[in-house]
């Protein structure tokens, strides 16, 4: 079976927020000369209200494995990793190891917070080093674990590629959808549907009395703030929706759970990251918003951070201020 082409021909994109093509990846790493290749499969998922990788692997872990499996097969002398969260490795160890057995695959538990599963970090991290990410290029299906080419999906990439193999994909991806709704959780939908669609097909989209009481976050926790009449979109980044009931949210409380994830998150290699962040939190704690100092903080973030990391707080910042605080 020629996997790749397979990939190719039913357009699978990394399910990681990258959205590169899968086909594509596979292609550049098997093509690589070298003596020895790396897979790795990334569960490290550690977003707030995102789930769909724990979802995945609590039912469809065989599904996972013979993903990585095929990879195995289409690349030569390669060799493999599931790189697990803390959480997910104690939960689901027993299991994965009943499934990989004798395969030349490895489970490893994620060291770190929450940047030690961007790519470069989880090579970082394998060979035993702090995980903080690399300069890119070259990227990791040229130079990546150990200075071999390394392929690098996540869970649900190798989820769907076991799917192609078996001719059962249908364009479907996850979405985690979490917040103020009725019947929070994982749902398989069409990769093509919008976030209203997807609302609306899951019981979630709030009545019509209350349509303009409500907000979005759409792709995570760097993801941009939507208002009801910007829902015809397609979700973007990791599939996350968060829903949000406007008079119930306190918006500076918000703001502040994003600059404690991204201040615990960071790895504090370069200063805008570091900085930039504390900095914000700190304008947070007082109470409010200057709106010209915070433009330049996330103008700077956005601009210099060495990683998405940093480069990402700008969106949810900038969207929530601009849309639904009052100018300061």
């Amino acid at each position: 079976m020629d996997i790749i082409s397979k990939l190719k021909e039913n357009s699978l994109t990394g399910r990681s927020g990258s959205g590169f093509p899968t086909g594509l990846k596979w292609e550049a790493v098997k093509s690589a000369v070298a003596e020895k290749k790396y897979i790795i499969c990334n569960g490290s998922e550690g977003e707030p209200d995102v789930f769909k990788d724990s979802f995945i692997l609590e039912n469809y872990p065989e599904e996972v494995v013979k993903g990585i499996k095929l990879a195995l097969e289409t690349i030569d002398n390669s060799s493999a990793y599931i790189y697990l969260n803390s959480h997910y490795y104690q939960k689901y160890k027993t299991k994965l190891e009943e499934l990989i057995r004798d395969s030349p695959i490895v489970l490893f538990k994620k060291t770190g917070g929450y940047l030690a599963g961007e790519e470069t970090c989880v090579c970082e991290a394998i060979e035993g080093k702090r995980p903080e990410p690399r300069i890119k290029p070259p990227y990791p299906s040229e130079v990546g674990l150990w200075g071999c080419p390394t392929l690098i999906n996540n869970v649900e990439t190798f989820y769907r590629v076991a799917q192609i193999a078996e001719d059962n994909y249908k364009g479907e991806r996850l979405y985690s959808i979490a917040g103020d709704v009725k019947k929070p959780g994982t749902y398989e939908l069409l990769e093509d549907m919008t976030i209203k669609q997807i609302l609306q097909e899951t019981g979630n989209l709030p009545e019509a009395d209350s349509e303009q009481n409500f907000f979005v976050q759409s792709g995570g926790i760097s993801g941009e703030i939507l208002l009801p009449n910007e829902l015809d979109q397609q979700v973007k980044g990791i599939g996350g929706i968060v829903v949000y009931d406007r008079e119930k949210t306190d918006l500076m409380s918000l703001m502040k759970k994003w600059t404690e994830f991204f201040m615990a998150g960071n790895c504090d290699k370069c200063t805008p990251c570091r900085e930039g962040v504390y900095r914000i939190d700190e304008m947070l704690k007082k109470g409010e918003i200057n709106k010209e100092e915070m433009d330049d903080f996330l103008f700077v973030l956005e601009q210099t951070s060495f990683c998405a990391l940093g480069k990402g707080v700008a969106v949810p910042f900038r969207s929530l201020i601009n849309k639904l605080l009052e100018p300061v």
